[in-house]
């Protein structure tokens, strides 16, 4: 039948949102849920053990084994189920045993219910507020753990009764009758408020309490608190560990839940809850384990976290083969019909008595499940010999067979506690994220063995005792209450201090377990830990309640009674698939490393494949030159198929992590790998190996200065191969094919994702463009070029009519805009009008506009255009010596500025400042375009286009057989990113990529090809191929007759170029810079580099009035400063020129097209000599 109060499982994909979150479900833990639920709040419990129903617990040897986990730190060894019902830690001379259920350690505890001793409370570390209220919480919890007297003495406390010395040891505390929190059958009368509960069994007086309770006679907090709990509507999650908590500074949690909630509490590296409180009751261990690892992920506590551990003064001896009838071994089933109710062992701990030195001892029934041998020499050393122990052993194997007797009924076990000096530590190793624990020094400890011996004297037998210093049941501390942050982890209130923050404490974080405790308490401290988590648990529902009132306000949240659950379904494993990664480069120049854990959701729709490659991101990231620590990822995200409208061939692998250190501090990385299908993958094992990464700290102080790092991550095949054996999961090799089936989508069937072809004008608002004028230029060569005027408006600017700022000419680059762009709100037109600027903007005769003539080259816009345009801007001011203009221009139309300089047809005198993006004197291609240049494709595609240059680039407009022919042919060159769009591919495919479509905007796109270039004139090809060749500006007939002229060039200059190449190398500005500062170090002369951006994209991306145009403004601006510094500095300047002679472009990154290019274009190039040989014929 199944439970009411169970269901099947719990998915963490759920949205999980709960008032507060509480962890462990002990004797502090179940206190909490049960407050905080009957107080109509919405609550949640996890529990890292299973639930253990009362058939459930071992009854013989082989299930106690099996419910048992031993981790050994002496051997290195640990075996058992993690979420096993003991949990026994072994370290150096030191033992310390655990319980893992629902329940906590009230599953397999004595149920010894002690008021806590007066010397306890006096002690100077007891947390004054906890008086004043004390015995209310302590019969409050009484009540609750329906606590009863035993109903009279078993056998086994009638001999300690008669062996202990009356004169040195006082019966219980102050002679008070021994109290249990079990239910015996003669108990009178039940309060009305526990007619309410669940009816527990009836104590059978087996002897097996310790091992768990298989009658259902207990009553743990299980069947006490937390069946209030779940009555009030409490839910509760079993078997899931939580790891940490992490405070949740978004409005959105990580996975784009809405989400005000202000933890997010994380069951493993992937999964997590949110909430407004988390109550931390995990047990000494789980509590202190817990907040390490949260302080390892920003989390600031305490330095005292892990301090102040007690042990009770706990230490455990076994006496054996006593001639007295002690009756201490527990009963099985089969036993009860033939031993009467008063003659059975009785519950586990039936009397305790108190040594006046302050330390008690008591007696303990010998579970019937609990093997002999781990008393009899694995975890204990004889003291007393009586005679051989090894043929006494025989003999008791052969009476078990022969007789069906177990053991025999003459051992028991001893137990002590006291007051320790709870000096003990609790300390968390990294590597293997587990606690190691070092037990206080008990200055009682030679008493107590004193007490063992003498109580076996009289008794008789052999005493055994623990080969371990401190043998410990009831571990207290580790997480102590304290008046301040420097002596404790947490206040009387059992709010966690926070050391950054100005409250003191964490809002809405608590501890409520025995770790808070800050001294040994010298008895059974169940009781003593229920009343304090009475006392937190009163403060926190007032919190709380307060909390959701004013921050989360009425959610009209319906209270339903409560159900148990698990947290994973076999069936959820089974559909995902998990791996490891480990890459390996440079961030910011410095060494890192990332380890990480993927996990991905296999999804039945293989339609939909591109969701399947989506996954979480767990592990950490180690880079000392920023952390000294590991960098732990608390959520990150990976798509190992994202795609972009934008560049539709293109498949990224995409990182996005956001990452926390020790410090405190908070970083986002993100990494991305671009694959293209070049050349049909030839370059498919760098771009899926190399992760191009940003790391950038979080901060909201204006005054520190921002890491925003950049760098390469790397994986190696060894480590590809170790991540494909790691791969795990039902769906792993329908993940494996899948990802390569979108590799191969993207290297070899170079299928399209997406298309920009579907954006259309009218989808794009295009604010009106400032009215201008057309200047009609007649050249010397009687050629006409325009000049479009634009006059600034010098009412809406910032600028009074009394300052007036010399114009700007603009110059483009090979027949495309790159300035005046109707879809861009900010292109460099109206920047600069905006800053109070005339602007020029220079139509040469290769603009698309002008019938320009058939033959044409660079030099004639150097030589002709761009000085008639001089002198008609010199014209319209009034021609003066103080005429200036500034020149802003791209690559070909930097080519040809640098032409007129250098060849002396314009001077310098009338430049107030030069600005090239992607050119200079200089002009270095990347390697592909190189190797294009250097092959006679260009005088092939003179030959092929005949008499008329000018070839059309719209798809609808009429071209002749011999454009059609040559347009084909673009579109079959390869170029680094393809385009859906075909005037874009034949643009690409003649030139190469220009710019890289992700930084330019759709609407961007559309204009360029559809409207702005509606044919090409190719007549300047011949000469552009000559300069390429040469790397630097050279005639018509390729003589270097320019650069021989550093004199001429006596301006400030400004030199921009993309730091992710396309077209033109960083080069180009790195010499252009190092030559002008050589040869004319009078003058400003500055570089700069832009990240992300290619070629023209520069100018026409979506940033470039953030990431470019400032630059261009400073140094416009920087160039009229009258008081120019660099005069001054010439003659310390002549002595750098050695040092710039030496230098080298630190934006090389040295990568280049190696010679398996070659065969490609080759190949190439014998279609294209068959085609011309086709064409002649």
């Amino acid at each position: 039948m199944k439970n009411p109060d169970s269901e099947d499982s719990f998915d963490a994909e759920e949205d999980d949102s709960y008032d507060a979150v509480v962890v462990g479900s002990g004797y502090g833990g179940s206190v909490a849920a049960c407050r905080m639920s009957i107080a109509g709040l919405k609550v949640c419990l996890l529990e890292k053990g299973r639930k253990w129903e009362s058939k459930d617990f071992p009854t013989d040897t082989l299930r106690m084994i099996s419910a048992v986990r031993i981790d050994n730190r002496n051997l290195g060894v640990s075996f058992g189920p993690n979420n096993a019902l003991f949990q026994v830690h072994i370290e150096d001379d030191s033992l310390a045993a655990t319980a893992c259920g629902l329940g906590g350690g009230s599953l397999v505890n004595a149920g010894v219910m002690l008021p806590t001793p007066a010397r306890a409370r006096r002690d100077p570390r007891w947390p004054k507020p906890w008086e004043k209220d004390w015995d209310v919480y302590v019969g409050s919890a009484s009540e609750m753990l329906r606590v009863q007297n035993i109903p009279f003495e078993f056998q086994n406390s009638k001999i300690m009764q008669q062996v202990i010395d009356h004169n040195e040891y006082e019966k219980n505390i102050h002679g008070n009758p021994m109290k249990l929190s079990m239910s015996f059958d003669i108990e009178e009368h039940l309060s009305e408020s526990r007619k309410s509960l669940e009816t527990s069994g009836n104590c059978l007086a087996c002897g097996n309490c310790l091992s768990g309770c298989p009658y259902n006679a207990k009553n743990s907090t299980d069947k006490t608190y937390l069946i209030s709990a779940i009555q009030a509507g409490c839910i509760i999650k079993t078997e899931c560990e939580v790891q940490y908590v992490v405070r949740n500074n978004e409005e959105k949690d990580f996975k784009g839940r809405r989400s005000t909630r202000r933890w997010l509490v994380f069951l493993d590296e992937f999964d997590y809850i949110t909430c407004d409180m988390v109550i931390l009751s995990a047990g000494v261990f789980g509590t202190a384990k817990i907040l390490f690892q949260s302080r390892l992920r920003g989390l600031s506590v305490s330095e005292k976290l892990g301090s102040g551990l007690s042990c009770n003064g706990n230490n455990v001896a076994y006496l054996d083969r006593s001639a007295a009838p002690l009756n201490a071994f527990g009963l099985n089933k089969n036993q009860f019909s033939n031993i009467p109710f008063r003659e059975r062992p009785g519950p586990s701990i039936s009397s305790s008595y108190t040594s006046s030195l302050g330390f008690t001892i008591q007696s303990a029934v010998i579970p019937t499940a609990y093997p002999c041998f781990i008393f009899k020499g694995i975890t204990t050393y004889k003291w007393q010999y009586r005679n051989s122990l090894l043929l006494l052993d025989i003999i008791d194997r052969l009476k078990h067979f022969t007789t069906g007797s177990k053991h025999n009924q003459s051992a028991m076990v001893l137990n002590a506690m006291g007051y320790d000096e709870s000096n003990g530590k609790l300390t968390f190793e990294k590597n293997t994220n587990k606690i190691t624990f070092l037990p206080p020094h008990d200055p009682l400890l030679p008493k107590k063995i004193e007490a063992f011996q003498k109580i076996a004297k009289k008794i008789g037998g052999t005493l055994f005792m623990s080969r371990y210093r401190s043998t410990s049941v009831h571990l207290l501390g580790g997480c102590i209450v304290s008046t301040d942050v420097s002596s404790g982890v947490c206040n009387s209130e059992g709010q966690v201090f926070d050391r950054s923050s100005s409250s003191g404490v964490h809002s809405g974080l608590y501890i409520c377990d025995a770790s808070l405790i800050p001294c040994s308490v010298g008895i059974n401290p169940c009781l003593t830990i229920a009343a304090a988590a009475e006392h937190v648990s009163k403060n926190l529902v007032e919190n709380v309640t307060k909390y959701v009132r004013n921050f989360v306000g009425n959610k009209n949240y319906v209270q339903k009674r409560g159900f148990v659950s698990k947290f994973k379904t076999k069936k959820r494993c089974d559909k995902e698939v998990t791996t490891k990664e480990v890459m390996r480069g440079e961030i910011g120049g410095m060494p890192c490393a990332a380890y990480l854990k993927l996990r991905f959701d296999s999804l039945e729709n293989s339609e939909k494949f591109r969701r399947n490659l989506r996954g979480e991101v767990g592990g950490y990231i180690l880079c000392k030159g920023i952390e000294t620590d590991k960098m732990y990822i608390v959520h990150g995200e990976v798509d190992l198929c994202k795609i972009d409208t934008k560049t539709p061939y293109t498949q990224y692998m995409h990182y996005h992590l956001l990452i926390s250190a020790s410090s405190g501090s908070r970083y986002v990385f993100e990494g991305r790998k671009i694959m293209n299908p070049y050349l049909v993958g030839l370059y498919a094992w760098r771009e899926s190996t190399t992760l191009d990464v940003t790391l950038r700290k979080i901060t909201n102080n204006i005054e520190e200065n921002a890491i925003n790092l950049k760098g390469k991550l790397r994986i190696s095949f060894l480590e590809l191969l170790k991540s494909a054996y790691a791969l795990e999961g039902g769906s792993k090799y329908k993940f494996i094919f899948l990802l390569m089936q979108s590799l191969l989508t993207t290297y070899i069937m170079q299928t399209p994702r997406g298309s920009l072809i579907s954006f259309a004008p009218t989808k794009f608002a295009r604010e009106p463009y400032p009215n201008s004028t057309i200047h009609e230029i007649q050249t010397d060569e009687d050629c006409v070029i325009y000049c479009q005027h634009w006059i600034c408006d010098y009412s809406q600017t910032e600028l009074s009519q009394q300052k007036k700022l010399y114009p700007v000419l603009l110059i483009n680059g090979y027949s495309t805009e790159s300035y005046c762009l109707p879809t861009e709100p900010n292109d460099l037109v109206r920047t600069l009008l905006k800053q109070g600027r005339d602007v020029w903007l220079l139509k040469t005769r290769l603009d698309p506009s002008n019938n320009s003539s058939d033959i044409l080259s660079i030099e004639d816009i150097g030589t002709t255009d761009i000085p008639a345009a001089m002198n008609m801007i010199k014209v319209f001011y009034g021609e003066s010596e103080s005429t200036k203009v500034h020149v802003v221009a791209h690559c070909v139309g930097g080519l040809a500025v640098h032409i007129s300089l250098m060849g002396g047809h314009i001077s310098a005198k009338h430049i107030a400042s030069l600005s090239c993006t992607n050119s200079s004197m200089f002009f270095k291609l990347t390697a592909s375009s190189s190797l294009k240049m250097r092959l006679p494709l260009v005088q092939m595609s003179m030959a092929i286009m005949g008499k008329n240059k000018t070839l059309p680039l719209l798809q609808t407009s009429n071209a002749s057989f011999r454009h059609r022919l040559l347009k084909s042919i673009a579109r079959l060159i390869p170029r680094y990113e393809r385009c859906t769009c075909d005037e874009c591919e034949v643009f690409s495919g003649i030139f190469g990529n220009t710019f890289w479509h992700e930084n330019i905007s759709e609407s961007m796109h559309y204009w360029m090809n559809k409207e702005n270039l509606p044919k090409l004139p190719m007549s300047a090809f011949p000469h552009l191929r000559r300069i390429c060749n040469a790397g630097f500006i050279v005639d018509g007939k390729g003589n270097n007759s320019y650069v021989i002229h550093p004199e001429r060039m006596a301006v400030p200059t400004l030199y921009i170029s993309g730091g992710r190449a396309i077209l033109v190398r960083t080069e180009t500005s790195f010499l252009a810079n190092k030559y002008m500062k050589l040869h004319q170090p009078g003058y400003r002369h500055e570089r700069v580099v832009v990240d992300g951006f290619g070629h023209s994209d520069l100018l026409i991306g979506q940033k470039s009035d953030e990431k470019v145009f400032p630059h261009i403004q400073n140094h416009i601006e920087l160039a009229e400063d009258e008081m120019s510094s660099f005069k001054k500095q010439r003659e310390y300047n002549k002595y750098k020129k050695e040092a710039l002679a030496w230098s080298c472009d630190p934006y090389e990154d040295g990568e280049r097209f190696g010679s398996s290019v070659l065969p490609f274009i080759t190949i190439l190039l014998l279609v294209l000599i068959f085609m011309k040989l086709f064409f002649s014929c």
